[in-house]
């Protein structure tokens, strides 16, 4: 617990630097295609740094992670497949990403099928890895302006969310992160690995 509150101490300070919302953009980038851990923590703590900043820090982490989904399109549209066969890239993202399977990538196919947009709409707001969704649409070629009408409002409701209740109650918020830190640690953890569970279990 202590090295993970040095590293949200850490994180937090970005906020009060001007890299601060260039990593924000990155990790929100990178979360929508490969990177596993999501910039909900990197947005927490920069609003709470500089509470008056809350939404465009919202904005930045809505876009750049819009565009990551699209990134993540692409490679599924562009790289996943070898003619019939998977690709070297697809191999790599099944040996390497957290709860990345082909039986999961596979049981996707039918979730488009039958739900559509509320499906890319719920892995854009929920603690279901979202980069998994992102790829698959890709490689399965789900209708391109369907996929960024989803994208952009689960994640914009989902970030703008988050920045709008530290806005509102910043301090409170603070110091009750503060006080129960281990705590919220270990529930953030569990939401983390929930999502990749759902995805094993539920598709």
């Amino acid at each position: 617990m202590k090295t993970i509150r040095k590293l949200y101490d850490w994180v937090l300070h970005w906020a009060e630097t001007p890299y601060g919302p260039m990593a924000l953009f990155i990790l929100a980038f990178a979360e929508s295609s490969f990177f596993p851990i999501p910039p909900d923590v990197l947005l927490i703590a920069l609003a709470l740094g500089v509470r008056k900043k809350s939404f465009s820090f919202a904005l930045i982490c809505s876009v750049a992670s819009i565009a990551g989904g699209l990134f993540g399109y692409g490679i599924g549209h562009y790289l996943w497949w070898e003619g019939s066969a998977y690709s070297g890239i697809a191999q790599f993202f099944f040996n390497n990403i957290p709860g990345f399977t082909e039986e999961i990538f596979m049981s996707i196919q039918k979730q488009y099928s039958d739900y559509g947009f509320m499906i890319i709409f719920t892995a854009g707001f929920t603690p279901i890895p979202y980069k998994i969704f992102t790829i698959s649409a890709g490689a399965f070629d789900i209708n391109l302006l369907l996929f960024v009408i989803a994208s952009t409002a689960s994640r914009t409701a989902r970030f703008f969310l988050v920045a709008g209740l530290i806005w509102k109650f910043g301090k409170p918020i603070k110091a009750f992160i503060d006080k129960y830190f281990n705590l919220l640690t270990l529930i953030f953890t569990l939401l983390l690995v929930g999502g990749f569970f759902s995805i094993k279990y539920l598709f």
